[in-house]
């Protein structure tokens, strides 16, 4: 974009003639367009778990069929574009993909990241149709739980958490992948410096782009809060309340599930309510014996944070 600064005149006292006041006219000096963070943070979330997977197969020991990454994000690419041009076509609007293949791309990547984290965390055994259905799930759940929010309707739901929630409660069979899924082929200091690394570069991207570094304290801090509660007052055996934490998937959750900008608060305070809220909801889940308890207690805290917008909305503290 250019910005045209025009030679400055004064008009003579009777109106009819410009005087030049003999000032040179500048040079149009080009604004540099500056680049979406949020669309820069997905372009890293996208490659990280791409190479994440590549690498998992290949050399991790990743234990789904190879074949699943790739059909699950023919079926998130495909599902995501049909949902889009369906509720485009309901509220007579140009779809997000349309217009370039640059709009195309960045429609995508919410999609892309969806279908590997399905693929990835979900384990459905020797059986495909699962992965398939937590990733039209999980691109659905942007549309059907939604706010207007300043005229614009907004998901409520993290997607790929949504659909491998509601994969594992449909499906009991269904699990998640063990935890040493991860490095099943590695041994040594080598196994220890992949999860550094993971933490390290999901660090990083939080802090310089998705801004969601209080989330990520208050959530750590909030578990292991609720592990000390649960060893003080239920006699839950306090190493093996924190050992989660030592794992991948936690790491991964962390980094990269949890943080999800569409879904999450902005503001400080309110991503510190919603890592602590997530805390101890997981906490009361593991005292209630129910399993998974990571991604059943972020659903759980989206749906109230999205019940709080609506009480918002109701009293007009949040433009509708």
């Amino acid at each position: 974009m250019t910005t045209d600064i025009t030679k400055p005149t004064l008009v003579h006292p009777n109106g009819a003639h410009p005087v030049d006041t003999g000032t040179a006219e500048p040079t149009a000096v080009a604004d540099k367009p500056k680049r979406d963070p949020r669309v820069l943070a997905l372009q890293r979330f996208a490659m990280s778990i791409t190479a994440f997977t590549i690498l998992g197969h290949t050399l991790f020991g990743f234990e789904q069929a190879p074949i699943t990454p790739i059909v699950c994000l023919l079926v998130g690419y495909a599902s995501a574009l049909g949902m889009e041009t369906l509720d485009a076509w309901a509220h007579d609007r140009r779809p997000d993909y349309a217009g370039s293949p640059r709009a195309l791309g960045v429609f995508l990547l919410p999609a892309h990241i969806g279908a590997l984290a399905c693929a990835m965390l979900l384990y459905g055994n020797s059986t495909l149709w699962p992965y398939l259905f937590a990733v039209v799930v999980s691109n659905a759940s942007k549309y059907v739980v939604r706010l207007r929010i300043k005229g614009k309707l907004r998901h409520v739901l993290n997607p790929s958490n949504t659909g491998i929630a509601v994969t594992l409660v449909l499906f009991d069979w269904v699990g998640i992948a063990p935890p040493y899924h991860f490095t099943n082929w590695l041994h040594g200091t080598l196994s220890w410096l992949i999860p550094v690394g993971i933490l390290m570069l999901g660090t990083m991207l939080n802090a310089g782009l998705t801004k969601k570094i209080p989330l990520i304290t208050a959530w750590v801090g909030g578990f292991v809060l609720q592990a000390l509660v649960r060893w003080l007052l239920f006699d839950h055996a306090l190493v093996g309340a924190l050992l989660p934490m030592t794992g991948v998937a936690f790491i991964l959750f962390t980094n990269y599930m949890i943080t999800d900008p569409g879904s999450t608060p902005t503001s400080k305070r309110g991503q510190v309510l919603f890592g602590l809220t997530t805390a101890a909801v997981y906490g009361v889940l593991v005292c209630s014996g129910i399993v998974f308890g990571l991604f059943f207690a972020l659903v759980i805290t989206c749906l109230l944070r999205g019940g709080v917008l609506l009480v918002a909305r109701a009293r007009g503290r949040v433009p509708a």
